[in-house]
């Protein structure tokens, strides 16, 4: 009789920021996302200047936590949640923590994509979800197998979602997203009227 295992799986960490405290205000922290941006002049410069649709302050501001009091209670959140998703892989740290690298505000409209890439200089990454407008953009990942596949024949439309190539997931606002960083991922294009808003980051290995 045949056996099938599956090796190399490749994990999702997908929880509700609240799981873990302190409690960070949806409203706080979608008020301070816009009161950055709009205040942010090199961040917008730089979006502008690079054909970034939107804003970000990923090029522009590395301090959100010692500026802005919720966002040094997002990261408490997220280092718990960081932790949990660390055990989950098995990681042995020797040691040592995972430390957040950086965060940064995302702020998408109408018609905004954000292209596919990873982060290869971090250990995991993830994004917090600020405002998901109805209609708004999923966020894509890749099979990180993909490029090597060259000869093989498309999947079935109705495979299941651990032999898919992409598998689309459409969080809620409050929910933290994790993934390892070298996991291909993308933002497609945001069919609503509105903005969609999120908090990204990266931790690293100290």
């Amino acid at each position: 009789m045949s056996q099938i295992s599956s090796l190399f799986v490749t994990r999702l960490y997908r929880a509700a920021l609240s799981d873990h405290k302190p409690a960070v205000d949806a409203a706080e922290l979608e008020a301070s996302c816009f009161s950055i941006a709009g205040d942010d002049e090199a961040g917008q410069e730089w979006c502008e200047e690079n054909g970034y649709p939107g804003y970000t302050s990923y090029a522009s501001l590395t301090d959100l936590p010692w500026r802005f009091p919720i966002f040094a209670d997002l990261v408490k959140a997220l280092d718990a949640h960081v932790a949990a998703f660390a055990g989950e892989l098995q990681f042995d740290l020797g040691g040592k923590a995972l430390e957040l690298e950086d965060i940064w505000i995302n702020i998408l409209p109408e018609g905004g994509i954000h292209t596919s890439h990873l982060h290869p200089h971090s250990v995991i990454s993830g994004t917090t979800y600020v405002a998901m407008p109805e209609g708004t953009s999923a966020i894509r990942f890749e099979d990180p197998r993909h490029p090597m596949m060259m000869a093989a024949p498309p999947r079935r439309a109705d495979a299941s979602e651990d032999q898919r190539t992409f598998v689309y997931v459409t969080p809620q606002v409050g929910e933290v997203l994790l993934w390892e960083s070298w996991l291909r991922h993308e933002v497609p294009m945001n069919m609503s009227e509105d903005e969609r808003v999120s908090v990204s980051f990266n931790y690293k290995w100290t």
